[in-house]
């Protein structure tokens, strides 16, 4: 059997992991696992639990009895919780909020990881999170980190949640990033961080279609893969 292509992609919060893998994947003619969606689950879960989001072992047990998982569509990932399709639920600033809070606890991300490593071993993705090529797919023969400066991250955020008609202040977002990258980079268990053989991608000054571009021109330079259509 041929060897599934794993691509590994991590970076900091609002860099556009998922709209940018979104479209790689969909280039390579593979699936993308948006590994960031199954923590939002996890946090939703335990909102909806009522449980203290500071208590390791509540939260552990919450996420535990919680039945996350993944369904594809048209080649687009969709996120379930207990059945639900929660898709958009877990799309808020609470629920991403909730989400880091709860991927501190070593019991939280062991269940993730083994759900994310059970598809990755038979089927070609991309999966895209915050500790992807550090500890979920530390062999993947493709490693990005795409990040982006907190204005640039928190100008892209604004303009989401404006295209949702809400009236969100610019100045709070780029605070929430900001936190969340303290959060993230300094938590115990696997904080986020590039790993030694991935490739930054800095998308700053790039256009979507740039840095989609970028990224494909770097997994064909680690594996002969191309896309279709690329030159």
């Amino acid at each position: 059997m041929t060897q599934p292509l794993t691509i590994a992609l991590d970076g900091p919060v609002g860099a556009g992991k998922s709209t940018v893998s979104d479209e790689v994947a969909a280039r390579l003619g593979i699936l993308h696992l948006d590994t960031g969606a199954m923590y939002r689950a996890a946090g939703l879960a335990v909102s909806r639990a009522g449980v203290n989001r500071d208590d390791e072992a509540a939260v552990t047990e919450a996420v535990a009895r919680a039945e996350i998982a993944v369904r594809y569509e048209n080649g687009k990932q969709v996120t379930l919780l207990d059945g639900e399709d929660v898709s958009e639920a877990i799309r808020t600033q609470d629920a991403g909020s909730m989400a880091s809070a709860v991927s501190r606890f070593p019991g939280v991300r062991r269940q993730m990881v083994f759900l994310q490593q059970q598809m990755a071993r038979t089927t070609s993705m991309l999966l895209d999170g915050r500790d992807i090529g550090t500890v979920v797919l530390k062999d993947a023969p493709v490693k990005i980190y795409l990040t982006a400066t907190a204005e640039a991250r928190a100008r892209r955020r604004l303009l989401q949640l404006e295209e949702k008609g809400e009236h969100p202040d610019f100045e709070a977002i780029l605070a929430e990033v900001n936190a969340r990258d303290r959060q993230d980079m300094n938590r115990e268990l696997d904080p986020l961080r590039q790993a030694e053989d991935a490739v930054l991608v800095d998308s700053s000054d790039l256009t979507f279609e740039e840095t989609v571009r970028t990224i494909l021109r770097i997994v064909e330079e680690k594996t002969g893969v191309s896309a279709a259509g690329e030159a």
